[in-house]
């Protein structure tokens, strides 16, 4: 089989085009011109002459036509290297090749202002990254190293450009590119060991799948949390001390002047008398504070049995003597929990609610509902509500006269201990507050 001749250009099919539109006139021509002129020699020049014009014509507009071409390719072949800087000349409406040039022009420009609306995007998102507290890396298909920022260069104690490149195998992430979302280990870095928190996504370039990982440190947040726990339980403590050992060095100094008096008074033994006792109440105050403090640290885990809250709530109201505690919810109420202990709780919410409703209205109700698996306990007042204080939940504080500042915290502790939780708030339809208590329900 034989090869196919190559066809022709666009360039040699438009002149080819043009002259053979102009040939009939050029034979019709030749046939006329020997009638009409004076000797064929002068026919034959004109007709040479009307050939050679009709060339040369035809040339022109083969140029005029190929030109726009021209300027088209040169601009699309900018457009595909990414130089959105070329505009075409003559665009303009009214005009075919013109309106071409003119949507030609238009999107370049229009690629110019999303390359440039993508490249300030892209130099946002890479300052944010590097200041960012967290270490940010992404592996590529191959599970390399392709993206660190300066919180992963402090992990892996390493610049850039050493880690890049480097397999997660080697910098012990392999395992997290197995699972997605979140998931929290505790391992050693070469900035040092600890609790962190991981996070696993996929994203895909060039058509093929990648990996973000991003790593926080959660020791240094519970380090900080810890930090500020101790100090706000450092300073109850600091007070608490302070009201049983101020009066107590008082006394001593007293006792002590009365032992070193020359001359006794005659009531000596009266002073005396009076001053022990008053140590001896503040040693046993000590002594019941450290007896909370204790109730408070050994709080035995939850043994979990099926009971009634109904008859659990009801029995709590009835054991409050200083105000009627109405109850109210549905019954039964199956619960799955240790129900000494989420008496305990209730008890102690309920005892913190007659305690502000005797400063208000007198009126405390303690009522529950099942809603979306879980039983909704609330104990509301009609009391002076919550105070400006960001310390209810800390051990030991109280802003009642001779409270222990125990009761909300060994609450809490008891509920969280369940997978339940203790909200505090106050009420939005009036005065009081509302203790608010999640338990899970059984299904």
């Amino acid at each position: 089989m034989s090869a196919r001749p190559p066809r022709w250009s666009f360039e040699t099919r438009l002149l080819l085009g043009t002259l053979l539109v102009a040939a009939p006139a050029l034979l019709v021509l030749a046939a006329l011109l020997p009638g009409l002129a004076a000797s064929p020699l002068v026919a034959l020049a004109l007709w040479g002459a009307m050939a050679i014009i009709t060339v040369v014509l035809a040339l022109y507009l083969r140029r005029r036509t190929i030109y726009p071409l021209y300027t088209l390719t040169n601009l699309l072949e900018a457009l595909r290297e990414g130089d959105y800087s070329l505009r075409a000349a003559h665009a303009r409406k009214g005009d075919a090749v013109g309106e071409v040039l003119l949507e030609v022009n238009s999107l370049a420009q229009r690629l110019r202002e999303q390359r440039l609306a993508f490249e300030e995007r892209g130099a946002l998102l890479a300052k944010v990254v590097a200041t960012l507290d967290l270490a940010v890396v992404a592996f590529d298909d191959e599970a390399r190293l392709r993206l660190a920022n300066p919180a992963a260069e402090r992990l892996f104690a390493a610049p850039a450009t050493q880690l890049l490149g480097c397999d997660a195998q080697a910098l012990g992430l392999a395992d997290c590119l197995d699972s997605d979302g979140g998931r929290l280990l505790e391992r050693a870095f070469p900035a040092g060991h600890g609790r962190w928190e991981l996070r696993h996504a996929r994203f895909r370039e060039h058509g093929r799948v990648h990996h973000l990982v991003v790593i926080s440190d959660l020791s240094r947040a519970l380090r900080e949390e810890e930090r500020l726990a101790w100090q706000r339980l450092l300073r109850v403590l600091g007070h608490e001390l302070n009201n049983s050992l101020a009066p107590i060095r008082s006394m001593a100094d007293t006792l002590a002047r009365l032992a070193g008096a020359a001359t006794p008074a005659t009531d000596w033994r009266d002073d005396v008398r009076t001053g022990l006792q008053v140590i001896g109440e503040r040693a046993e105050a000590l002594a019941a504070f450290m007896t909370r403090y204790t109730q408070l640290a050994r709080l035995p885990p939850p043994t979990a049995r099926d009971c009634d809250l109904a008859t659990l709530a009801q029995r709590v109201a009835a054991l409050e003597q200083r105000l009627p505690v109405h109850a109210q919810g549905p019954e039964p109420a199956h619960l799955h929990a240790d129900a000494d202990q989420v008496e305990q709780a209730l008890i102690n919410l309920v005892r913190n609610a007659v305690d502000a409703a005797l400063d208000g209205g007198g009126h405390v109700t303690l009522q529950w509902q099942r809603a979306a698996g879980t039983w909704r306990i609330d104990v509301v007042d009609d009391g002076p509500g919550l105070p400006t204080s960001e310390n209810l939940f800390v051990p030991f504080f109280t802003t009642k006269p001779g409270g222990s500042g125990i009761g909300l915290v060994l609450a809490r502790q008891i509920i969280e201990a369940h997978g339940g939780s203790l909200v505090l708030a106050n009420r939005d339809e009036g005065r009081g507050c509302v203790a608010r208590v999640s338990l899970p329900a059984p299904t």
